[in-house]
């Protein structure tokens, strides 16, 4: 058994420390039995989320023809991450990390299983379905700043990067598996059934967040106010931070037009079922999950700058190139480029974050992140969504498309990614 690295956070007794593979690799976090076992629950939990993406976005077409309204669900679902990230990241700071990651999983499982109720006694329509996204999503921004910010107490310092990866690969796993079981189930049974599965998938997730004990400093608690203002002031004073997040809203706001335009576009455009919908989005996460296996490998010798414009470059043509389809299976080669376009520019965002903030504000940082983040998707599915009720949806994912692209050509000259070493606050 190998030692943890000296760089790390204080690790649970013997139970975090690494085992035989070497610090740095790719798989390395696996070594970590506190890590596997939430990556694992993690995993299933997103599984579960994109089961009742797709089952809402799916009824959501058949409760309205407005495209916008459709659009509103993956709106709906990031707008409370706008909202409330900031604060939750306060929250993260100054109380345990565990508990608030604790008691979100446990009000998204209360909701979630309301939601399924209702749904099977065929009292939901369009507002209150987007009452209920928007409900989840709320527990969703409580639980992403600590959630970001725990991974330091799962994985030693050298390690961190490739555990980013490593979330990110569950995260598109569940992007991989979860649309496509999520169109069967709703094909076979009913959209409350797939409502029901991803009630019951926060419970692993919660299990293991039971059994996990890390052994940390007690947070130093302060005004939650002032904690806000100090968080936002170092991101706002950081020219690393700022050049990041300006690139991360961008890039968010454009990608955002394939979640939230391809149920419309899979139902009109290709005359497609739920079932047809779920393989698309099954082709974006084998597209996620084979760029998030070689995104760390790739960040070091191209360095960040080169991955988000090539992803950026990628998803910009694959949504252009969706919306020219009017075939289901004609999207799929497609959705595989967005979906590695996606996680390359990404993760590479969430890493150059992390490594960047202070570890006492590190919750607050993160939340700043997820809330610029989740402000380009919200606002962009949005405006996607009008335009294309507007123009058409071929217009308006090749105007999604064509933003990626000059956002590609044009954002490095405004804001160009920090180079290594640049404000890094944690030794490599």
């Amino acid at each position: 058994m190998a030692e943890a690295d000296p760089a790390s956070p204080p690790l649970e007794k013997a139970g975090f420390l690494a085992r035989a593979t070497a610090p740095g690799e790719a798989l390395a976090p696996f070594g970590y039995p506190a890590f596997r076992a939430i990556w694992l629950a993690y995993m299933f939990s997103q599984i579960g989320s994109m089961i009742q993406t797709v089952a809402a976005a799916w009824l959501m077409t058949g409760l309205t023809t407005s495209h916008a309204m459709v659009a509103g669900v993956q709106a709906s679902a990031n707008l409370p991450i706008l909202c409330f990230a900031v604060l939750a990241g306060a929250l993260a700071d100054n109380f345990d990390r565990r508990m608030v990651m604790l008691v979100s999983q446990c009000a998204m499982l209360v909701v979630a299983g309301t939601l399924s109720l209702l749904t099977w006694l065929e009292w939901i329509g369009p507002w209150s379905l987007l009452a209920f996204t928007l409900a989840v999503g709320s527990g969703a921004a409580l639980n992403g700043p600590a959630w970001h910010a725990s991974v330091r107490a799962q994985v030693g310092q050298r390690d961190l990067p490739a555990a980013i990866s490593l979330n990110t690969i569950a995260n598109n796993l569940g992007r991989s598996l979860g649309p496509a079981l999520g169109g069967l189930l709703v094909a076979l049974t009913s959209v409350a059934v797939a409502f029901a599965v991803n009630s019951l998938s926060f419970c692993a997730l919660i299990w293991a967040l039971l059994r996990w004990r890390p052994n940390l400093p007690k947070p130093v608690r302060r005004p939650i106010l002032p904690s806000v203002a100090e968080g936002l002031s170092f991101c706002i004073h950081s020219s690393p931070l700022r050049r990041i997040l300006l690139r991360c809203f961008c890039v968010g706001a454009g990608g955002t037009a394939f979640h939230a335009l391809l149920p419309s576009v899979v139902r009109t455009s290709a005359h497609g079922n739920e079932f047809d919908y779920g393989l698309v989005l099954a082709a974006f996460g084998v597209g996620s999950v084979g760029g998030a296996l070689m995104v760390t490998s790739a960040r070091r010798r191209f360095g960040a700058e080169a991955l988000v414009t090539a992803g950026s470059l990628a998803m910009g043509v694959g949504i252009v190139a969706i919306g020219l389809q009017t075939r289901t299976w004609a999207m799929m080669p497609f959705a595989v480029l967005v979906g590695a376009g996606w996680i390359a520019a990404m993760t590479t965002f969430n890493v150059g974050m992390q490594v960047r903030s202070p570890e006492p504000i590190l919750g607050r940082c993160m939340a700043v992140y997820q809330a610029v983040v989740f402000g380009g998707i919200s606002l962009g599915a949005w405006g996607w969504g009008l335009a294309s009720d507007a123009a058409g949806l071929p217009f308006a994912m090749i105007a999604a498309g064509c933003w990626l692209l000059l956002n590609a050509a044009c954002a490095r000259l405004v804001a160009p990614m920090p180079v290594r070493g640049e404000g890094r606050v944690d030794p490599a």
